[in-house]
């Protein structure tokens, strides 16, 4: 995700690449940043988030790495107050509250997924739910690649959790991750919840809702990481030169 930011940004005039971070010891540090995204040098050397001091010059960091990284970033943009824009997900409970305090002081936009289409298929997704009803039964599927390391995605959790908000359903006792045995008859308002781990799958999500008579389907597909490099630059640009705050893609959309 780093490479394709870098290559995407130097092709849209609104960016120049400031800076590329990567944690202590990984093997990228000191390359070109410029070279290692196949877009040519741009005399940016890839460095450790331990070299970004107070004298930092850039309007904006986007974080697509590890929880870990997350926070090395969030402490350099309070550092030097500059927004944040955050796709990394499968973060802790205190380290999702270290974002929420960071924005009290900086923007901060993060979302599970920066896709433009998936953050549409999170409000259909609540939308579709509410109109149906009770009588309808919804099970949340998403595929991903091999090495991608939690379960379910962070997209399949906000599905979940804007289902729930929209039928007063409960994400902690509502849902169902997998089945397996004698589960007896499906109760009532209960959300399943499917994690599918397949080779390079860059990633999909499906929200099925069904009654006895009809199924509806929202699907979204990622066919290319691109998808989501787009989305995060597009939330880039809106989030430089707006007050302190907690943001999401949804803000970005829909001013809502």
């Amino acid at each position: 995700m780093g490479q394709r930011i870098i290559a995407l940004a130097h092709q849209d005039d609104r960016f120049e690449i400031a800076a590329a971070l990567e944690a202590a010891g990984h093997p990228a540090l000191g390359r070109d940043a410029g070279e290692l995204a196949g877009v040519g040098p741009l005399a940016t050397p890839i460095r450790p988030h331990a070299d970004a001091d107070e004298g930092a010059e850039f309007d904006v960091l986007i974080d697509f790495s590890l929880p870990a990284g997350t926070m090395a970033s969030v402490d350099l943009c309070l550092k030097v107050r500059r927004p944040m824009v955050i796709g990394t997900t499968g973060h802790a409970d205190e380290e999702l509250a270290r974002i929420r305090a960071a924005a009290e002081t900086l923007p901060v936009l993060k979302a599970p997924n920066m896709a433009v289409g998936v953050n549409v298929l999170f409000r259909l997704a609540g939308q579709v739910a509410a109109a149906l009803g009770d009588e309808y039964d919804i099970e949340i599927v998403e595929s991903h690649h091999r090495f991608k390391a939690d379960a379910p995605s962070g997209t399949a959790m906000e599905l979940l959790n804007q289902v729930c908000q929209a039928t007063g359903r409960d994400p902690t006792s509502d849902a169902a991750y997998g089945r397996q045995g004698q589960t007896g008859q499906r109760p009532p308002r209960q959300i399943g919840m499917h994690a599918l781990r397949v080779g390079d799958t860059v990633g999909e999500h499906e929200v099925h809702f069904g009654c006895l008579g009809e199924t509806l389907v929202l699907r979204h597909a990622a066919h290319t990481r691109d998808t989501f490099t787009r989305g995060a630059l597009r939330a880039a640009a809106w989030v430089v030169g707006r007050p302190p705050g907690f943001y999401t893609m949804q803000d970005v959309l829909f001013g809502s």
